[in-house]
């Protein structure tokens, strides 16, 4: 009784003690306190957030009426069936990572398949962008744009990175004007997260929200080591979990997109499962980590280094691997060429084996020998990482941003599984559909949050 009588005469004075400070209009923190200064980012994001933009895009859909297809309909109302057009909006960031030549970093879901890209500067400069490349695989895109007097943030090293090291986020959500957020590397090395083929990314908890997508995440010497890719949450709103894709994949990605228009993977041409319970007893394992290979491809890296059916992949470049998908990860993101060192167990005996990535060499096919709403289409065969993970169809390698096929909702990198009511499994069965013709021309895209149609007119 007598200590809660006391701690409130305690706060009562404490009260009466503030009040009675003189007012002043102007009061500010100390500079110092007992003789120390006090912890600020504020001159780290001084020369951070001229660098970080926001990028607002276009895109032209044509949507489709089912009355139109009804000719009484056209004819009782005066319409020529001509398809509509709807313009989709939406709003992202990037970040300036050179600023004589004006590329900007930013994610391939910001920017990919837009017709207009508008860039703003933190000085509220605007600037028309131009396309440079994207890669929906690691969600990498690089933008141009024309501009004087730009900064550019020094990219790091993201392999120095550590758990518990502090970051920074920063972005546009909501299209609310640029925003700062701080936290630290909660993890590294994510994937199997959706949203791209190849991914290890870095974990935060540095607050990351829509529109944050291909914005900045720097260290505390305001150095770029991530760009802001997406969150986790059941919400659709930060809850302390979101992702970013670490310096050294984007910089790689940005390097052969600048140069070449493209990215080259690497492949080692071996097709490989996770490992059951049954084949670990099968092959007298002590566990189920690594990958079993299933096929190795003849002529193929794999072939040529020695790789055999039945060998268990433990370790690439001397990472433990826990399952298949973590070593076709590991080889997407490899550049072509690249020599990879396996450590391989084969009749209980472990052994090292050493590759060269080779690039992959898919079979391609013009969409305008098909179809000619195809035009600006080019479909290729599935790579060998993606049928590994069990996906089946084609793939759009490349959509010309003004195709009817574009304007209709295809991108790069949509995975077709079927063509009306026709399953395709590979280009040989897409082939087969060619001089159909039908009125309507429907495609089912295969995406990651399942299957949805794509009408071309």
């Amino acid at each position: 009784m007598h200590r809660r009588f006391l701690r409130s005469l305690v706060s009562a004075f404490a009260i009466a003690s503030v009040a009675a400070l003189p007012i002043c209009a102007h009061a500010t923190l100390p500079p110092v306190v007992d003789g120390q200064p006090l912890p600020s980012l504020a001159p780290m994001l001084q020369k951070v957030t001229p660098a970080v933009v926001n990028i607002s895009t276009k895109t032209r859909v044509r949507v489709s009426n089912p009355f139109f297809d009804d000719p009484v309909f056209r004819q009782f109302f005066g319409l020529n069936g001509s398809p509509r057009e709807q313009v989709e909006q939406s709003l992202g960031s990037g970040v300036i990572v050179d600023a004589a030549k004006g590329y900007i970093l930013t994610n391939n879901h910001v920017v990919g398949g837009a017709d207009d890209i508008t860039v703003t500067l933190q000085d509220g400069r605007n600037f028309k962008g131009t396309l440079v490349g994207a890669d929906p695989a690691t969600d990498v895109a690089v933008v141009k744009i024309n501009a004087d007097h730009l900064e550019a943030l020094p990219i790091a090293d993201s392999s120095t990175l550590r758990v518990g090291d502090f970051v920074v986020a920063v972005g546009d959500p909501f299209g609310l004007g640029q925003t700062v957020t701080s936290g630290i590397v909660s993890a590294l090395g994510r994937s199997g997260l959706g949203g791209s083929s190849f991914q290890n990314m870095i974990q935060t908890d540095a607050s990351i929200n829509p529109g944050n997508s291909g914005g900045a995440l720097v260290n505390l010497r305001g150095e770029l080591i991530g760009i802001n890719t997406m969150i986790l949450s059941p919400s659709g709103g930060n809850v302390g979990i979101g992702f970013a894709i670490p310096t050294k994949i984007a910089s790689n990605v940005m390097g052969q997109l600048i140069t070449k228009g493209k990215v080259s993977r690497g492949n080692l041409g071996a097709q490989t499962q996770d490992i059951t319970p049954n084949i670990a007893r099968l092959l007298g394992l002590k566990d189920n980590n690594g990958a079993v290979v299933t096929r190795v491809l003849p002529g193929s890296p794999a072939d040529r280094a020695g790789l055999q059916v039945g060998d268990v992949v433990t370790a690439i470049n001397g990472t433990s691997l826990q399952s298949s998908d973590q070593l076709n990860n590991a080889e997407g993101l490899l550049p072509a060429n690249s020599t990879v060192n396996l450590t391989v167990l084969r009749n209980g005996n472990t052994r090292q084996i050493t590759a060269q990535l080779a690039p992959e060499k898919l079979a391609t096919l013009d969409g305008g020998r098909l179809d000619p709403r195809l035009v600006g289409v080019t479909f290729s065969d599935l790579s060998d990482q993606q049928v590994s993970q069990g996906l089946s169809g084609v793939t759009a390698a490349s959509v010309n941003p003004g195709s009817r096929a574009a304007q209709a909702g295809l991108s790069n990198g949509d995975v077709i599984v079927g063509v009306g009511n026709r399953r395709i499994t590979n280009l040989r069965d897409l082939q087969g559909l060619a001089g159909a013709r039908p009125r309507q021309l429907v495609l089912l895209v295969a995406t990651d949050d399942g299957l949805n149609y794509v009408v071309i007119q």
